[in-house]
């Protein structure tokens, strides 16, 4: 039979097509060693007798157990759980006035990509459901060369120099006297780091936020964080901020959903994107670009260069200039997930960077980090991370180097290979540096552009709904609520208290703590042993935005429903009629019915027809699905309401503000429950109960428009709170 892959490998997707000569099928196969020998006897090693002692000269036991023995290589030391696929790239328009560079000027050309998702803090064996940053990688196999995109799905950071890189993940990682706690940054630590860095406040609104808890990887933005460089073929620059808009739209989990999904599927956002995959639903996302002439650099109430600031939109809008489309799953994770190898330095031309400090640093990390991960200089010759571009050049030998370089000439200039490999002119696709001029003493500080601390991070809150406010207070109580040392979260506290009164002081509430009268003196540690305090003392600038909308995810509108996974619950004499149409009005809306069931196999509607069960009570869970419907059918209805699971399950949809849907009599199933108890009982209007995404004997249209709505927040406001 041949390989699902294989097949698909027919488009014209030449990275695709390039991996096909290292991709092994094993179908109809004999079993082989790695030297090709065939193998007769794969379950007993060569012994003196049956009962006797294992012989050393059992190459083959050898060649087994040594090979499983070397398996591992180290992960990553940030975004080591992560998850990849393959796709393409194509521009809407030629970006000519902007840029050279080959796959932003052709809208007929596919740009083979692949793409990788992760968490940054926790290690490869972690959840994905973490509060984290998600990193967001993708490696185009241009014409001109490779360019890795290595973004986040956040668009600032926690730092503003690359030199305190190794200190901030040295203080979020596992406490190294006891290793704990993993994938989260709720503890002393870290919070002790942050703390005395303020111009972390404003990626720690971000952090707090629902963006650092995704429903799904294909559900989050993805942005380049720093600040770049555009050069067109006149050798004029512009700088440009990357941003990625998923079509999927941009939402969230809840976070007591998070922590309950990371018991019951850690792997949630993986299998998502895997399946999406699968099913053809393939997650789709439009480049945008921030574009800002050099003349205009300096006229922002804050740096361009500044990786803890945004450019807000409503000052210079993002304009969508092409899509990229994942459409096929890795073979081999190992091979292509874990193999692959982003680097900010790889770019092409009409391409360049900034002087953002840390960007500057991340320019020689990656390098050096693949050359410990993969373990040789040649890892670019893993075909994961092979260029489509011919690479042609002096570089020889290392360890595990595959290419065969022919001739007696490794080295330029020479006359022996009549100068070649030679360098290529401007005109011939050659490489050079944006020539940008440079009058300055050698220093070690930063510019008094980059105090402002505090202005973005109110901006931030301040962007927030009520609903997504709450939730920012909530998180920052959870993880400050972790911290063991008073004097931690009194520091953060007094930073808190520099964004926005509100926030402080139900944060100070939430932890039983008074809010100080003013933060720490000093408040900034990021300078040197013998600068002057006063001269990096942070500051809180003046915005001239004063909210975002572009920065809320409550601003999302999408009316598709598309991917999303919908649960029947439902038992023996269900109403298959109602079943049927429901569940054939959410499949036409692209949307994926999971019936769950007190037992696996198969249950009989109220007509005797068999219905197929997709999971139990015992495997299934509210957490990991978006919606809920209830059918009806007496004899389903009397099963479910002897089943704990069943009410459970409809009382966490609740809690976590899901569309809920029953048929007229599973609305006695609902009456059972704490919704019943608590809401059905104070009314009976089916359109305010609609409003609470609350759908009862309705036709599936309502519902659709529900799940459409994604989660219905209003119900965490006191009234309608569910309690812990």
């Amino acid at each position: 039979m041949e390989n699902k892959n294989q097949q698909n490998r027919t488009e014209t997707n030449k990275k695709l097509q390039d991996l096909e000569q290292d991709t092994s099928y094993s179908d109809g196969q004999f079993l082989t060693t790695n030297q090709g020998l065939k193998v007769n006897d794969d379950h007993n090693s060569l012994k003196a007798g049956d009962r006797g002692p294992t012989l050393l000269e059992d190459f083959i036991l050898r060649e087994k157990i040594t090979h499983f023995d070397h398996e591992r290589i180290p992960e990553r030391v940030v975004h080591a759980r992560g998850t990849g696929a393959h796709g393409y790239f194509q521009v809407y328009e030629p970006m000519a006035k902007y840029t050279k560079a080959g796959f932003l000027n052709d809208p007929s050309r596919k740009t083979p990509i692949f793409a990788r998702f992760s968490t940054v803090g926790g290690s490869r064996g972690s959840t994905d459901l973490a509060r984290d940053v998600r990193g967001f990688a993708v490696k185009f196999y241009t014409e001109e060369g490779i360019y890795d995109f290595v973004g986040n799905n956040i668009p600032v950071f926690f730092i503003q120099d690359a030199i305190n890189f190794p200190d901030l993940i040295h203080a979020v990682k596992p406490e190294p006297h006891n290793e704990i706690p993993q994938a989260s940054s709720a503890h002393d630590t870290f919070y002790d780091f942050i703390s005395l860095m303020p111009e972390s406040m404003h990626m720690i609104m971000w952090l707090m936020s629902d963006r650092a808890i995704p429903r799904s990887y294909r559900m989050m933005e993805g942005f380049g964080v720093h600040t770049f460089r555009l050069i067109n073929e006149e050798g004029k620059a512009t700088f440009v901020k990357f941003h990625w808009k998923p079509l999927q739209g941009v939402f969230s989990v809840a976070w007591d959903e998070a922590q309950k999904i990371s018991g019951k599927n850690p792997d949630f956002h993986r299998m998502d994107l895997w399946e999406a995959i699968e099913n053809g639903d393939f997650p789709e996302w439009e480049l945008g670009v921030q574009l800002i002439s050099e003349e205009d650099e300096h006229k922002f109430d804050f740096d361009i260069l500044d990786s803890t600031k945004i450019v807000p939109e409503e000052l210079v809008p993002v304009q969508r200039i092409g899509k990229m489309v994942l459409n096929r799953n890795p073979d081999s994770y190992f091979a292509e997930t874990e193999q692959v190898a982003f680097h900010l330095g790889h770019i092409v031309p009409g391409m360049d960077f900034t002087n953002d400090p840390l960007l500057q640093g991340r320019l020689f990390s990656y390098t050096d980090t693949q050359l410990t991960r993969l373990g040789s200089p040649n890892f670019h010759e893993i075909p994961i991370n092979r260029s489509i571009a011919p690479v042609v050049n002096n570089q020889r030998e290392g360890h595990m180097r595959q290419t065969i370089n022919s001739g007696r000439v490794a080295y330029e200039p020479n006359k022996i290979a009549d100068g070649f490999p030679k360098q290529a002119k401007v005109s011939e696709g050659g490489f050079t540096s944006y020539q940008e001029r440079i009058d300055a003493k050698k220093i070690r500080a930063r510019s008094d552009s980059f105090r402002d601390h505090f202005s973005q991070a109110t901006l931030f809150f301040n962007s927030m709904s009520e609903i997504e406010q709450n939730h920012i207070i909530d998180a920052l109580r959870f993880e400050l609520g972790k911290v063991d040392m008073e004097e931690i979260r009194m520091r953060m506290l007094g930073l808190l208290s520099q964004i926005d009164a509100t926030l402080v002081s139900k944060v100070a509430e939430g932890l039983g703590m008074a809010v100080p009268s003013k933060p720490e003196s000093p408040m900034n540690f990021s300078h040197g042993a013998d600068a002057d305090p006063a001269k990096s003392e942070s500051v809180k600038g003046k915005s001239s935005i004063k909210k975002s909308e572009a920065l809320s995810m409550a601003k999302v509108v999408s009316k598709s429903i598309k991917t999303r996974q919908i649960a029947f619950l439902a038992a023996n004499g269900v109403d298959g009629d109602a079943l049927n149409a429901m569940k054939s009005a959410l499949k036409a809306a692209g949307a994926t019915v999971k019936v769950i069931a007190p037992k696996l196999g198969k249950i009989k509607d109220s007509k005797g027809n068999a219905i197929n069960v997709d999971q139990s009570f015992l495997v299934a869970a509210s957490v990991l699905f978006d919606a809920v419907y209830i059918p009806g059918g007496k004899d389903s209805i009397a099963a479910l309401e002897k089943e704990g699971d069943a009410f459970h399950f409809v009382d966490e949809a609740y809690r976590h503000c899901k569309p809920i849907a029953a048929d007229k009599e599973a609305i006695e199933l609902l009456k059972g429950s704490y919704l019943g108890k608590k809401v059905l009982a104070g009314t009976s209007d089916e359109s305010k109960l609609a409003k609470m995404g609350l759908v009862l004997n309705q036709s599936p249209a309502v519902f659709i428009d529900a799940i459409s709505k994604h989660r219905f927040w209003e119900r965490e406001k006191p009234e309608e709170k569910f309690p812990a």
